[in-house]
């Protein structure tokens, strides 16, 4: 005779032998989904014992139930052909089969075909569930998944906002209803058009609420802390489903109210409710409904957990990366940054501009080995030091042997490539170092394009190794293209390929117009990249170098005595006369006078003083103090202590800047 399971006990097996998918604290599903077909009609009931399962199948998560009898095991049904992986528009159980399915001693395997069909869907809906990212993937894979195999409607509620690791969750508990999914009112589940829902779950025409504020001392937090799903048949349960969606819904064995737990707590519930026409859950369906609910709020705590670091990564991107370039005298720049991907926001590629004093500019693009958070930390550091070293006014050689020496402070394998120029925009000269990038490359304003002789040196972090500085000429409208090795390496060409073709690329641009515009010319590099072409995040910065004419500079050498601030007034005035610039005369006098004043005072060898006219009109004046002024406010009797108090009211800026001999105090004031 063939031996009948009891159900509870049945519905114990089924839910310890579908593997992940029965554990309620563990994430379920690997692997594929294992398609399961589509019945033609739409309607097939997973708790009804009156449907009959499907072959029995060996994939993921599915185990055979057999049948035994007095001669021995029932036969094995033949095992279907195994099919692609696809995925389809609802998890949906098999198409009913026979209900009398014979074993070889003659007896039928009922029970054992709806317990299979209700494991393989378990399983085909767990690992759906489970394939979702994000939050908005997950409930989807929910809503699909349920409906309309095994409820008609569904609301998911999550609590706002939602609780991220071991946060300590927002007073009051809110639930908000985050999506809802039905059957169409015009669905044919048995064969015939089925009545109205009571409710139907649309967030245009659906009388659910939007939010809901739980009361700690009423049902709908006592149902939540059981964590069990329950049927609407208790006077409690009822309560505490009026109390979430606030409007009349289905009772009794038509509505299945299951609180979504996550690791830690209560993230929020799934309410599932079936048409009158279809027949109501019973008590087996109670185990599917707690397994659909569990492995979505473990989705869901991955899917905020994901979400907070993904955050993370962005904001470490914006704060590794400068928001915006300066715009130093005498050159223009413009900058790219590409992650190697979208789910790796965040790299260890860097550029920089970094204004000098004298009106020069240190530019700067570096690499840390790698694109994974760890890089870009190490990234930041660097930049870091980089930008502390350029403000010392350190040649590019000793910036890099300092940086060095930072990266191996870091650790062992804290390894990176960069290369430092400094543009002097008065000499028309660029110095430059490298440690281990790949070259720069100039367009000159006739079209001509080069990469430039700079000796490679070893990458940042070996350690005991000198680099090396070039100086070069920096022509009037010529372009310095400096990068990362992603823009020009790939797994289809190697580094020196790639920057032939960047040279080309640059050719090709300033044969039809020269100089071309920035911002367009870093688009045109980066087309250089075929699609799936990058392998690593890219950082480009270009300069366009205008200059400063000779006739706009006045430079002299002052020796510090009593009579030095009074010579600097007349060379000044002289100065500002043969600009036509007579209206700044006055201001620029007191200002000049207050600063060389101060600068005689404490140096010991002569001090500098140069006038720049370009868009403002800029004083620097030097000395070999490296004390930096400070501003005071002097009292009423004080003889003393205003000199930088009247430089900061009337210039439009002003700043001094320590030098590695001395110090630069300066000064801008707009043109008339």
């Amino acid at each position: 005779m063939t031996e009948h399971r009891a159900p509870r006990r049945a519905a114990e097996e089924i839910s310890a032998s579908s593997g992940a998918a029965a554990r309620p604290h563990e994430p379920g599903g690997s692997g594929g989904d294992a398609g399961v077909p589509a019945d033609p009609r739409g309607g097939y009931r997973l708790g009804s014992r009156a449907a009959a399962g499907g072959v029995p199948g060996e994939g993921p998560g599915e185990h055979r139930v057999r049948a035994t009898t007095q001669d021995g095991p029932a036969a094995r049904p033949p095992r279907p052909r195994e099919q692609p992986p696809r995925e389809p528009a609802s998890v949906t159980a098999p198409p009913p089969a026979s209900r009398t399915a014979r074993t070889s001693g003659g007896a039928h395997a009922g029970p054992a075909e709806p317990e299979t069909g209700r494991l393989r869907y378990v399983g085909a809906a767990t690992r759906r569930i489970a394939r979702g990212l994000d939050l908005d993937e997950i409930v989807l894979g929910l809503c699909r998944s349920v409906v309309p195999t095994f409820a008609d409607a569904i609301l998911v509620y999550l609590r706002d906002p939602l609780p991220v690791g071991d946060e300590r969750p927002v007073e009051p508990l809110v639930l908000r209803l985050r999506r809802t999914d039905r059957i169409p009112e015009d669905a044919d589940t048995e064969g015939t058009l089925g009545p109205r829902l009571p409710l139907v779950p649309a967030p245009e025409v659906s009388g659910a609420a939007e939010t809901t504020r739980v009361r700690m001392d009423g049902p709908l937090a006592e149902v939540l802390r059981g964590v069990r799903p329950l049927f609407a048949e208790t006077g409690q349960v009822e309560q505490a489903l009026a109390e979430l969606v606030d409007c009349e819904v289905p009772t009794g064995r038509r509505a299945v109210l299951a609180p979504l737990r996550g690791r830690r707590r209560v993230i929020g519930a799934a309410v599932l409710l079936r048409r009158p026409d279809r027949p109501a859950f019973e008590p087996d369906d109670l185990l599917i409904a707690a397994q659909l609910a569990t492995h979505t709020a473990l989705g869901v705590d991955k899917a905020v957990l994901y979400g907070r670091e993904a955050y993370i990564a962005d904001q470490l991107q914006r704060a590794m990366l400068p928001d915006s370039l300066p715009q130093p005298t005498g050159v223009r720049l413009a900058s790219r940054y590409l992650p190697a991907a979208e789910t790796a926001r965040v790299g260890g590629d860097w550029y920089d501009a970094i204004p000098l004093p004298g009106s020069r500019v240190a530019l700067v693009v570096g690499d840390v080995m790698g694109h994974s958070m760890q890089s870009a930390a190490i990234m930041g550091q660097l930049r870091t030091t980089v930008q502390t070293l350029a403000g010392l006014d350190l040649p590019p050689q000793e910036v890099l042997y300092h940086l060095d020496e930072q990266a191996q402070r870091l650790g062992h394998d804290r390894m990176a490539t960069c290369v430092y120029a400094v543009y002097d925009p008065i000499a028309h000269r660029l110095v430059v170092a490298n440690a281990g990038h790949p070259p720069p490359v100039m367009l000159h304003a006739n079209g001509r394009t080069e990469v430039l002789k700079v000796p490679e040196g070893a990458p940042i972090g070996v350690g005991g190794v000198p680099f090396e500085a070039v100086e070069l000429p920096a022509p009037e409208d010529a372009t310095l293209l400096l990068y990362t090795d992603g823009l020009v390496e790939s797994r289809t060409r190697d580094v020196w390929s790639g920057i032939e073709r960047l040279r080309e690329r640059l050719g090709a641009v300033g044969s039809i117009v020269c100089p071309p515009p920035l911002e367009p010319l870093c688009d045109e590099v980066l087309d250089i990249l075929g699609p799936g072409d990058r392998d690593d995040d890219i950082a480009l910065l270009a300069a366009r170098f205008d200059g400063i004419a000779p006739s706009d500079v006045a430079y002299w050498f002052l020796e510090p005595h009593p009579q030095t601030a009074g010579r600097a007034r007349r060379l000044v005035r002289r100065a500002l006369r043969r600009w036509e610039l007579d209206d700044l005369a006055d201001s620029v006098e007191l200002l000049v006078s207050e600063v060389v004043t101060n600068a005689v005072r404490y140096a010991g060898r002569p001090i500098t003083l140069r006038l720049l006219r370009t868009d403002v009109l800029r004083c620097e004046v030097g000395d070999d103090a490296p004390q930096l002024p400070r501003m005071r406010h002097a009292g009423t009797q004080d003889e003393n202590g205003r000199g930088l108090f009247l430089v900061h009211r009337l210039a439009q800026r002003w700043g001094a800047t320590r030098l590695s001999a001395g110090k630069v105090v300066w000064f801008e004031l707009p043109l008339p």
